[in-house]
């Protein structure tokens, strides 16, 4: 009889490129070295894979807990696995039992006008769509074609049970990465992980959301990352090992670790590549 392997909860119910699952056991030492904190900022929330498993393992800081994006149907999709998940179950449910070619590009095109349905939308097309990926065009509409699943899995219910109530207390809000400058306290820890600076001019992935990160961003991160540490906060931060994150980041800890990665549609594109964690602790 074969035996079903039972994940633990809560975890990330969004398939999210560049997601930090593979890297969480080298994330988790880098927390565990800040030390005491305060609060928890989290200000490129993604699938809000560290987050997740702060809270699975009892790491999570005991202040206040603000995780944010610049997307904001991400973000309005955490609110709604939030506000309604018995509601956000069914809908899902819903989906499951209707998924077909037909069904996936009618629930693309039409944005619902009810926020938990947005996000039973959202949720689905994730699930469904080619690679898992979070993509948007100029307008801001989301632009994956389907995916080529035998049986996808669309609603996951005890993890988004999980998800609601790990998230009941925390500030879920659409917010640019240079806002975390206005909440953030002495002592408290902050993970930024922004989509990565590209290793060449054709492995760039910036759409997750319609204005992209470019380099300018990239130097408006690290202009806040030296402002964070000047307010005493702890910093941790994740991008690609390239010549432009290390002169960005320079004099402060930086450790290169691998990952694979998949989000390529060529499979000999694919396979381990570096990345850098900087921190100032």
């Amino acid at each position: 009889m074969r035996r079903t392997r039972v994940r633990p909860v809560p975890r990330p119910f969004l398939k999210w490129a560049g997601g930090k699952r593979q890297l969480l056991p080298e994330l988790l030492k880098r927390v565990d070295a800040a030390g005491r904190c305060g609060g928890y900022h989290e200000p490129f929330l993604g699938g809000g894979a560290l987050f997740f498993e702060l809270c699975r393992t009892g790491r999570l800081p005991g202040g206040k807990a603000c995780l944010s994006d610049s997307n904001d149907r991400l973000m309005e999709t955490y609110r709604g696995v939030r506000s309604d998940p018995d509601r956000l179950v069914q809908l899902l449910s819903d989906h499951a039992e209707k998924h077909s070619k037909e069904h996936y590009y009618a629930v693309r095109s039409c944005v619902p006008s009810d926020p938990v349905e947005r996000a039973a939308r959202i949720i689905y097309l994730n699930r469904t769509c080619f690679n898992g990926l979070f993509r948007e065009n100029s307008k801001g509409g989301f632009n994956v074609p389907m995916g080529r699943y035998k049986n996808p899995t669309i609603c996951e219910e005890e993890n988004l049970r999980a998800v609601s109530q790990a998230i009941g207390g925390v500030d879920l809000e659409t917010r640019s990465f240079e806002t975390v400058l206005e909440q953030v306290e002495p002592g408290d820890l902050v993970y930024l992980d922004p989509p990565y600076h590209p290793v060449s001019a054709t492995a760039s992935f910036t759409a997750y959301e319609k204005n992209g990160f470019g380099e300018d961003a990239q130097r408006q991160l690290a202009h806040v990352y030296r402002e964070l540490t000047h307010r005493g906060a702890k910093a941790l931060l994740s991008n690609s090992y390239t010549p432009l994150v290390c002169e960005l980041y320079k004099g402060f800890e930086m450790e290169q670790v691998h990952a694979r990665r998949s989000v390529n549609s060529r499979a000999d594109r694919r396979g381990e590549v570096p990345e850098a964690l900087v921190r100032n602790f």
